[in-house]
């Protein structure tokens, strides 16, 4: 009997033995990652707009600041695919040209700052953001600025830009905080309120 069980577990060892890492990458890259908790916390709000306030914003520009004194809305808008794909139009006042979006890659999840004109052509400087490089939480993630758009920021002559890190936060039923951040005490936050719905928006430029 003995041996009989050594027979029979034998080839249930070499199956094991077989599994080649990139089958055990398929399986951490899949779902139940923070990641994609973090999206499916977005994705309930699909359809759905919440007015924004400020919360940060240093330090302060002796210029006109385009946030100041305006309404500010985020409508949770692309959700085709929710689990692969979000998209949430940024509002300023009467200002529809900006949109974030959120694709999930294999190996975690990118954030792309889409800036259109009032024609629906692109901005000089659009599809700019991150990936994430830390598996971060279903409540909280950052984008560390990548190569493609500090090269854009350079071309541009938006140095300052070049050390960018972006984050979002949501609290379900509570808030969604988006949040730029870099070296040298540059600090942006909006807060939405999550508890309130507001009438949507129109569809933001170029959509």
């Amino acid at each position: 009997m003995k041996n009989t069980h050594t027979l029979f577990l034998f080839p249930l060892l070499l199956a094991l033995a077989a599994c080649s890492p990139s089958d055990q990458q398929q399986e951490a890259a899949g779902a139940g990652q923070p990641v994609d908790a973090f999206l499916a916390n977005i994705a309930r709000y699909c359809g759905q707009a919440f007015a924004g306030r400020i919360v940060a914003n240093e330090p302060k520009s002796v210029e006109p600041d385009p946030f100041e004194g305006k309404a500010l809305v985020m409508h949770v808008r692309g959700c085709e695919e929710p689990e692969r794909e979000l998209r949430i139009p940024f509002h300023v006042g009467d200002d529809h040209s900006r949109t974030w979006i959120l694709t999930r890659t294999g190996e975690g999840l990118r954030l792309k700052h889409d800036h259109r004109h009032r024609d629906g052509s692109e901005d000089a400087v659009t599809m700019y953001g991150g990936d994430t490089a830390t598996p971060g939480s279903s409540n909280r993630q950052e984008f560390p600025v990548d190569a493609e758009s500090i090269s854009m920021f350079k071309q541009e002559g938006l140095d300052a830009s070049v050390t960018n890190t972006w984050a979002m936060e949501i609290h379900p039923e509570r808030s969604f905080l988006y949040e730029l951040t870099r070296p040298g005490g540059r600090e942006f936050r909006v807060q939405f309120d999550l508890a309130k719905p507001v009438p949507t928006p129109p569809a933001p430029w170029g959509y």
